[in-house]
């Protein structure tokens, strides 16, 4: 009896996903549980499994298609069961054809011949997404490449995308370059069936044979990656090959290209140098090593930059300094860290105490609250306060909603949330926006001081810092006392100075005396 499979049952702030990647064919056996499809939407991509043990019978969406919730998007059959008659056949189903089928398809894989023709298209973007750059060519005109086998990246602001090859063949142009910027379903080459090498259509040569291992072997690779794992795998120029996977069937999760990285274990050999190269190593100017490495800005990096340019062009920014002492802060977490622990089921930090202290200064403090739209002020009666998180990619900064009402154990929880999602890049847009104010704690890296720069259409921006002792003057004693500066950046077009000043002497009281964050003084 036949089993559909469907696609999972979306979030409700997500309308619909694309088909990522098929990791079964028709005709393939699958077990219960067994990855069989990755659906991708604009903030997570989603595994689909097999509901039951049986056989791939039929696929209804195809890879780039977009898909519904709990849409239909294949049939699962009996172990055993044949692929349905409209299915492509395999590639072991080849070896089977007769002599003068075998004929017809060599000569239709000759290039001058012209198989039929496709156009390799970008995927369709999410709504949030209005652009992407071709990241990498992983295939070049005229090479032989097999259905599925990953064409080319396309990078955007959120996430890498795969375009992979529509059947067996080759490319006969490539109409982007690296580098390129394309839209949404923008043709990017044109791919003909059959096409490649002398011996693409000849299924007995020997050097096809090779070409053919090859190319299997590198797809299995593309779909045993995780989707988190393939930007890392792209970033430092690792050879997958040399990563052992620990998730599911071999496949290799991004934990798994950290620890590769980290051990060094996953480097490509050095490629041979070329003959003008070698003459131009020759004649040394300098003595040792003086490599370079041009690669291009990441979507997420030219956004980051363009919104801090844009920041720093449009408001009269100014920053203000001063010092707290986080003498009584440590007290109460080395007190209560473990009584908070076992209630809470997370660690007490200091960011809880931020956010919180922050939440009462702008309920003071209202100006510092504000942005700024075009030529009006917009007040805003509540607190989402945004958190800078670093990644791999870049510095994201998803935002806590309503911070007055959240409980300290609520923030810790939700910043290790963001922090966790944030590297895995499973952030939604959604999450990322709409913050009244924003912290960023520079200090977990060791920085002493810096001036942190707004984050448009906010108004200010609270920099913390690394903790350090210092000796102090203590109603007239000189005390070693842990202290951190502090930065507040403001918009003066909005925020005089007195209002930043006082604005930041409130949080640094409140940090000092914690208790006045349960009186409300």
């Amino acid at each position: 009896m036949a089993t559909e499979i469907k696609a999972p049952t979306f979030p409700e702030s997500v309308a619909e996903g694309s088909v990522a990647a098929w990791h079964k064919k028709p005709g393939d056996s699958v077990e219960r549980d067994e990855l069989i499809v990755e659906i991708e939407t604009d903030k997570v991509v989603l595994e689909v499994v097999a509901p039951e043990a049986g056989t791939l019978s039929e696929i209804n969406a195809e890879e780039g298609d977009t898909v519904q919730s709990e849409q239909v998007l294949g049939t699962l059959g009996a172990a055993g069961d044949k692929p349905k008659a409209s299915d492509k056949p395999k590639d072991s189903d080849k070896g089977a054809e007769a002599p003068a089928a075998k004929a017809d398809a060599k000569a239709e894989a000759k290039p001058a011949a012209g198989g039929k023709q496709h156009d390799v298209k970008a995927p369709t973007f999410p709504e949030s997404i209005q652009e992407g750059t071709v990241a990498s060519w992983n295939k070049q005109v005229g090479e032989t490449v097999k259905r599925d086998e990953v064409l080319a990246e396309i990078e955007t602001d959120k996430v890498v995308l795969e375009v992979v090859a529509p059947a067996d063949g080759a490319l006969s142009e490539i109409k982007t370059e690296e580098g390129s910027q394309v839209a949404s379903e923008e043709v990017l080459a044109i791919f003909t069936e059959g096409a490649g090498g002398d011996s693409a259509g000849s299924e007995a040569a020997p050097a096809d044979s090779a070409k053919s291992d090859a190319g299997d072997d590198e797809k299995v690779g593309d779909k045993i990656l995780a989707p988190a794992a393939r930007k890392l795998v792209a970033e430092h120029d690792l050879d997958v090959s040399k990563i052992e996977g620990t998730g599911k069937g071999g496949r290799i999760l991004k934990e798994d290209v950290q620890k590769a990285v980290k051990e060094g274990s996953a480097k490509k050999a050095a490629k041979p140098a070329s003959a003008p190269q070698q003459a131009a190593a020759a004649a040394p100017a300098v003595e040792g090593e003086r490599p370079e490495k041009r690669v291009p800005m990441s979507r997420l990096r030219q956004t980051i930059a363009k919104r801090l340019v844009q920041a720093q062009q449009t408001a009269a920014m100014l920053t203000t300094y001063n010092e707290v002492d986080m003498g009584a802060v440590m007290d109460l977490r080395a007190q209560y860290k473990e009584t908070f622990l076992k209630a809470h089921d997370t660690k007490l930090g200091f960011m809880g105490f931020f956010v919180k202290a922050a939440s009462e200064a702008l309920k003071r403090f209202p100006d510092v609250n504000a942005s700024i739209d075009g030529s009006d002020i917009v007040y805003h009666g509540y607190q989402d306060i945004g958190v800078a998180v670093s990644t791999d990619r870049g510095l994201v900064v998803p935002v806590l909603r309503d911070t007055d009402s959240m409980k300290i154990a609520d923030v810790e929880k939700t910043i290790v949330d963001f922090g966790k999602r944030a590297r895995d890049g499973k952030l939604g847009i959604d999450e990322m926006q709409g913050g009244t104010f924003t912290i960023t704690n520079g200090g977990i890296f060791g920085s002493l001081m810096s001036t942190p720069i707004i984050n448009p259409p906010q108004t200010a921006i609270l920099g913390m810092h690394k903790i350090q002792e210092r000796p102090m003057a203590v109603n007239g004693k000189v005390e070693i006392r842990p202290m951190m500066y502090l930065a507040v950046s403001y918009d003066h077009r909005m925020i005089d100075g007195k209002d930043a000043v006082q604005f930041l002497v409130t949080i640094k009281e409140l940090l000092e005396d914690p208790a006045r964050l349960l009186l409300d003084v």
